[in-house]
């Protein structure tokens, strides 16, 4: 199956690109829009997504890669709910700002100006290739994913190990202990 290409909304404020830089790999949580939970639920490993700071900044920083299966949200008890894994592949040279976006003609058509509430929607091939050249950045090849390299750190119960509240001895920063996105 061909890659797939999406857009993911943060709060710059809860959990950053600079924070996923650090991190190297988390999972992406606290999405509660039944509309963007499908668009979780039909990601595929190998998938690229564009990093958006929503909120302050308004503005297209980087690209991620899905490095998962859906899996059920660890942060909640409601198996509704599905995460993805994912880890940087590259920041933008330039962000690219939602006013950008929206002066676009050939993105007039972008979920992210017709559906600017949704924290997590599809962008088409010509979209993605777009905005990244206005982001002076290169996508990163298929041959070159990492999803398959990422490590599958699974636990016992087939979801992937080490995760722990950000408060908890060891815990490690996630989007979750930082807020809903």
């Amino acid at each position: 199956m061909a890659r797939r290409y999406w857009l993911m909304k943060s709060e710059p404020f809860k959990y950053a690109w600079e924070d996923l830089l650090r991190d190297g790999r988390t999972y992406w949580d606290g999405v509660r829009n039944y509309e963007a939970r499908n668009h979780l639920a039909s990601m595929k490993e190998g998938d690229l997504a564009f990093f958006y700071h929503s909120n302050k900044g308004k503005e297209i920083v980087g690209i991620v890669e899905i490095v998962s299966a859906p899996y059920p949200d660890p942060t909640t008890e409601d198996d509704r709910w599905v995460v993805v894994d994912v880890v940087p592949r590259v920041a933008f040279t330039e962000p690219v700002s939602l006013a950008t976006i929206k002066q676009d003609p050939a993105l007039e058509d972008f979920q992210l100006v017709r559906r600017s509430r949704l924290s997590v929607i599809p962008v088409t091939p010509a979209e993605f290739r777009h905005v990244a050249k206005l982001g002076r950045t290169k996508i990163p090849p298929e041959s070159s994913s990492v999803a398959g390299r990422a490590g599958k750190r699974k636990g016992s119960e087939g979801k992937p190990a080490g995760r722990k509240p950000a408060g908890a001895p060891g815990g490690k920063r996630t989007r979750s202990s930082q807020g809903r996105a």
